[in-house]
């Protein structure tokens, strides 16, 4: 690994934002999750949760490669992600016209929050939406009521990311230190820590360079069965 490289991989992970996170209710289209992920990467949102379309749609994941940078949570009910963003202390914010409904530069996103986008035709379903701590729209100007799904959350949280650098929240590490360091393994190491989830075994130590420490040592480890184990 190049040092830009390795210096890319540090930087990035430094900018990461573990509590602005993405709830996609239903979205079925390969192109728009893609587009979603692609644009978390880009603001240092580091996780999606997305739930699955309950009919007519059979999931098909994401464009190869979009999200090696963002990881995926899938849920069954949007009521499970919505539970999981509220256990990290998280505000839900959902796109939904309603009443309650308020601009989406009004709302604060340098707090612990999470993004609610609804589906490509039906939106955030009325269920999430009850669920939500706040509703907020983008205001449309023209004739057309609505955006595609993809590009109103990257307007939205294009906003976020702008009061979190007026905030001062992307100056430093803000990663739990394990969480970085399981991190930096799989962008380093993908393959092997594929391997290492699917055997339960822990991580093994990287170099200065990003490399196995000693790869030799822990294949061999693997093959005695003394290699650490680890609860994924």
């Amino acid at each position: 690994m190049t040092p830009q490289r390795k210096q890319k991989l540090i930087s990035t992970l430094e900018r990461r934002q573990p509590d602005l996170q993405l709830i996609t209710d239903q979205v079925h289209k390969s192109r728009n999750l893609a587009a979603l992920i692609r644009t978390c990467d880009a603001v240092g949102v580091p996780y999606v949760h997305s739930v699955a379309p309950k009919t007519g749609y059979g999931y098909s994941g994401t464009a190869k490669g979009s999200d090696r940078w963002v990881k995926t949570i899938h849920h069954e009910t949007c009521e499970e992600a919505i539970q999981q963003a509220r256990s990290k202390g998280m505000k839900v914010y959902a796109a939904h016209f309603s009443e309650r409904a308020v601009d989406y530069r009004d709302v604060d996103y340098a707090i612990p929050c999470a993004i609610l986008m609804g589906s490509e035709k039906e939106g955030v379903s009325q269920e999430a939406a009850d669920m939500a701590d706040q509703h907020i729209l983008i205001p449309m100007m023209g004739m057309v009521g609505s955006l595609n799904v993809s590009t109103a959350a990257g307007i939205i949280m294009v906003e976020a990311q702008n009061q979190r650098l007026k905030a001062g929240l992307y100056n430093e590490s803000r990663l739990d230190p394990q969480e970085f360091k399981d991190t930096i393994f799989e962008w380093s190491c993908p393959d092997i820590a594929d391997f290492c989830r699917k055997k339960g075994l822990e991580y093994p130590p990287l170099d200065d360079d990003l490399v196995m420490a000693d790869s030799a040592a822990w294949y061999q480890a693997y093959r005695d069965g003394t290699a650490t184990k680890r609860e994924w």
